[in-house]
């Protein structure tokens, strides 16, 4: 599996994600998340990465989040209705998201992305 960057164009904090592998040689498959959310094995996937903490995966401070109710919602369904949720709506879905062989992070931190990363 090659490292895979789930971003929106418009966000700065992706564009700064991107601007971080580039400058570090990191080669990677880039993916528009709205028009292609993560797929729900990739959300499984990064589930595990962090923990099982099912709200982490969401874009909080979104306005479809804000518009579903999903603060109140989320609390009500399953990881499976969660995770089939996220797979179909990719503004739901904290960005930047990536995805390596090693696992994966979301949002953007460079110690983090550093760290799965191998960089130094």
């Amino acid at each position: 599996m090659k490292h895979r960057v789930h971003v929106y164009a418009g966000c700065d904090t992706c564009r700064k994600a991107l601007k971080f592998l580039d400058q570090h040689g990191v080669a990677y498959d880039l993916v528009p998340i709205r028009e292609q959310p993560p797929t729900k094995k990739e959300l499984k996937t990064m589930l595990t990465a962090l923990g099982g903490e099912l709200r982490r995966l969401f874009n909080t401070s979104g306005q479809d989040y804000k518009a579903l109710n999903m603060k109140e919602r989320l609390t009500k369904l399953s990881i499976d209705e969660a995770l089939e949720l996220l797979a179909s709506n990719g503004n739901l879905v904290k960005r930047p998201f990536l995805l390596t062989p090693n696992g994966g992070v979301i949002g953007f931190k460079p110690d983090a992305w550093k760290q799965l990363l191998g960089i130094d």
